[in-house]
């Protein structure tokens, strides 16, 4: 039997275990996904090791940039992107390669596509993780100017929350989540931004699904914003894994 799971800490929130299970149950595919809980990222080798019929993982926080030294190989969109979330377990004559990749990119940009309108001209992008790295890449993609937001600022690209002005809010009409902040169990946390100041021309897009309607996107929707959560942009980058584990 074929294996595949994904790696991270924690992975409560894990929605990619069900879908997969699913998949192979409803398709006949001979094939299990499970749950890699890993405190540390040096333990990525012991499950390699541990499961010689591994064909492929995926990687959610906090591994998605973590992960890049222990891999064999990029391909061209994670180099671009500098984040993971696909790795690709090729074995032959007792040695492993491991490629990483970046379907974050893919699910993003089909998902928020069909949202735009031609005054969203510029995002901002709350968080500077792994997953932000691919969103920006992303919007770079569909035309938008680009601003990441940060509790530390980090260089000319990043703002902290307090600096967020209502200039910036009349000119940056899409704002997207990707921090953890609002994901359940802690589900009554919002990012810091002034909500106030928001306008049905406004697009509101968390990365969370769980809740499926998440405090920010709830703060949005009240001052007439379009809003989405992440729950579509996860089924599209899910079916991305797929065809890259088999091509």
């Amino acid at each position: 039997m074929k294996k595949y799971g994904l790696i991270g800490y924690p992975l409560g929130h894990s929605f990619s275990k069900n879908f997969f299970n699913e998949k192979f149950h409803s398709e006949n595919i001979d094939a299990e996904y499970v749950n890699f809980e890993i405190p540390s990222i040096d333990d990525l080798p012991k499950v390699i090791a541990n499961n010689p019929n591994l064909e492929g993982l995926n990687v959610t926080i906090p591994y998605k940039e973590k992960v890049i030294p222990y891999l064999d190989k990029l391909d061209s969109t994670a180099t671009s992107i500098g984040a993971v979330n696909v790795i690709k377990i090729e074995r032959s004559k007792g040695k492993v390669k491991l490629t990483g990749h970046n379907s974050d990119i893919i699910g993003f940009t089909r998902s928020i596509e069909p949202l735009l309108e031609p005054y969203h001209k510029k995002a901002l992008i709350l968080g500077t993780g792994g997953s932000s790295k691919a969103i920006r890449q992303g919007l770079l993609q569909l035309g938008l100017e680009t601003l990441f937001v940060s509790r530390g600022k980090h260089d000319e690209s990043t703002i902290t929350y307090e600096e967020i002005t209502p200039q910036i809010m009349n000119d940056y009409k899409v704002i997207v989540n990707c921090t953890p902040v609002g994901m359940y169990p802690q589900a009554d946390k919002c990012p810091q931004i002034p909500y106030e100041l928001l306008t049905p021309q406004h697009l509101l897009y968390d990365l969370l699904y769980n809740p499926d309607t998440t405090l920010f996107m709830k703060k949005g929707s009240d001052q007439g914003a379009i809003v989405k959560n992440g729950l579509e942009m996860l089924l599209l980058q899910a079916f991305a894994s797929w065809d890259i584990w088999n091509e």
